[in-house]
């Protein structure tokens, strides 16, 4: 399912999967909470393998606890060990206090400024 188009929903967290450029991408709209946070971490890994680039848009993230952090953490480094690079683009501003709040978002920075849009 990961690898092409669709959508998957559980407990306040939709995911849209589709192709930027040629390189994977995954909309998450909704509540990135311990609740549902397993589900972006088993599709985002399973796309990992093989690509330069996996791309992860979180402009509809309205809310992120801090399970929903430690899986975009964990994400991070799981495709940086297998030399591919996770962006995280669009950042909600929620999403973006998050980050900055746990010092972490200087290592999203270059990906995640407000300018760079990704549809």
């Amino acid at each position: 399912m990961a690898a092409g188009a669709g959508e998957v929903c559980v407990q306040g967290l939709t995911l849209r999967f589709a192709q930027a450029d040629g390189d994977p991408m995954v909309h998450c709209s909704g509540r990135l909470t311990s609740e549902n946070a397993g589900l972006l971490k088993s599709h985002v890994r399973e796309m990992i393998p093989g690509k330069k680039v996996v791309i992860l848009n979180l402009s509809e993230v309205a809310y992120m606890d801090s399970s929903g952090l430690g899986t975009v953490v964990g994400l991070y480094i799981s495709a940086k060990t297998r030399g591919c690079h996770l962006q995280l683009v669009n950042l909600s501003p929620r999403v973006r206090q998050m980050l900055g709040l746990s010092n972490l978002l200087s290592a999203f920075e270059a990906c995640g400024q407000y300018g760079a849009r990704i549809p």
